[in-house]
């Protein structure tokens, strides 16, 4: 890339910082949940209007593509970001902060949009250099599994396209630097409820019943044998409950019961045998007792891979804009991202976004209620996102 287009950039993003701060504390003060994002999505509408995107229409109820076209109407590089807030109620002082109680915006995806809108604020400027087209994928549900990318993935989202971006805020690197790792950075992810099916009956007289409460606490100390004997120990592997729903009355033998659990994994073996490892294990616990084990699969994201090519183009990039020593390694965490959806059937990356800042109290966990991002790192991620673009477009990560 051309110094002067490296120069023009950088004026872009710091001429865009006050649309993108404006923008992002609207959608950090209304957000919405999974597939109930219709607000925040008229505003995505509205506002790549505004910039001069033409919208794709979809099926969905939300969600958002949008495209800038170039010079030319391919190659087509894709950049994505969630929309979805969770089911958090706000613990902070912002002035700005939900309007909408039990809700908010606490895991950054209101800064990814604002990063989004902000990169595809600088490339419209650049439009007559774009040697193809850039799509950007506003998409649902990234927090409630199944999710939203496959939803994406059947209207056509990544039809034609060549490579994809994505980010992630991360509370753990410092405002000014970027987070990137080659290979697996996020887990597998299979959601699963398991639901045993005993036979009720009075607490006096348990000869007469199966105890599904019985036989679920059984298995639930049953299944870390998943992990600790049935799974490589060099691998990460977690299985995990979450909930158990069962019973009606202290005196009554409950007659089923409800687990609802997840199991990660950084291993994409590992991730297909996790499900068959959990259901013989259930049906081998309920066969003992006289019960039965029913598994539903919720969900099945797969681990994320970052493309070694593309992060090297992100990597280039970031040390061309603001020089080099300013990039850290990313740890590999058991947390999970739909965007390995996409990086299923083409290459893509997802880089961390430095919010850190302790002095403003932007050192809080995701999914905190006391979750803040340093917003001047909206400025950095727009203009990395605008030059990778630039730079695959003109086929950078050959």
């Amino acid at each position: 890339m051309k110094k002067q287009q490296l120069t023009d950039i950088l004026s872009a993003a710091r001429d865009g910082y006050p649309d993108q701060v404006t923008w992002r504390r609207h959608l950090h003060r209304n957000p919405e949940i999974a597939f109930e994002e219709h607000d925040t999505t008229r505003f995505l509408r509205d506002t790549c209007r505004t910039l001069g995107l033409a919208e794709r229409k979809l099926t969905m109820k939300t969600g958002l593509l949008a495209e800038l076209r170039g010079t030319r109407k391919s190659p087509v590089v894709a950049i994505r970001t969630d929309i979805d807030a969770l089911p958090v109620t706000e613990q902070t002082d912002l002035d700005f902060a939900s309007c909408r109680p039990g809700f908010m915006h606490a895991c950054g995806h209101d800064m990814h949009m604002a990063t989004v809108l902000g990169a595809a604020r600088i490339l419209a400027r650049m439009a007559d250099r774009l040697p193809g087209t850039v799509r950007f994928l506003f998409q649902p549900a990234e927090e409630h599994p199944p999710g939203g990318a496959r939803p994406m993935i059947a209207e056509g989202a990544i039809e034609g396209v060549a490579a994809i971006l994505g980010l992630h805020v991360d509370p753990h690197v410092p405002t000014g630097k970027i987070g990137l790792r080659d290979g697996v950075t996020m887990a597998s992810v299979t959601d699963f409820d398991l639901v045993i099916h005993g036979t009720g009956g009075h607490a006096a007289r348990p000869q007469d019943a199966v105890d599904a409460i019985v036989v679920a606490s059984e298995l639930v100390g049953a299944l870390q044998t998943v992990v600790s004997r049935h799974t490589d120990p060099i691998n990460s592997v977690a299985v995990t409950f979450g909930r158990i729903e069962g019973g009606t009355a202290r005196n009554v033998i409950a007659d089923e019961v409800r687990l609802t659990g997840t199991a990660r994994s950084l291993s994409a073996a590992d991730a297909r045998r996790l499900p068959k490892l959990i259901k013989r294990t259930a049906d081998g616990i309920c066969r003992a007792h006289g019960a039965k084990a029913t598994m539903n699969l919720i969900a099945d994201y797969p681990v994320l891979s970052n493309s070694a090519q593309i992060n090297s183009v992100l990597s280039r990039n970031f040390e061309r804009l603001y020089g080099k020593g300013k990039i850290v390694l990313t740890d590999q965490v058991l947390g999970g991202e739909d965007f390995a959806c996409y990086q299923e059937i083409i290459p893509g990356a997802m880089f961390r976004l430095g919010i850190r800042n302790r002095k403003i109290g932007a050192d809080k966990p995701w999914h905190s209620p006391q979750f803040i991002a340093d917003e001047r790192a909206l400025e950095i991620g727009a203009a990395l996102l605008a030059a990778a673009a630039i730079d695959l477009l003109n086929g950078g990560a050959a």
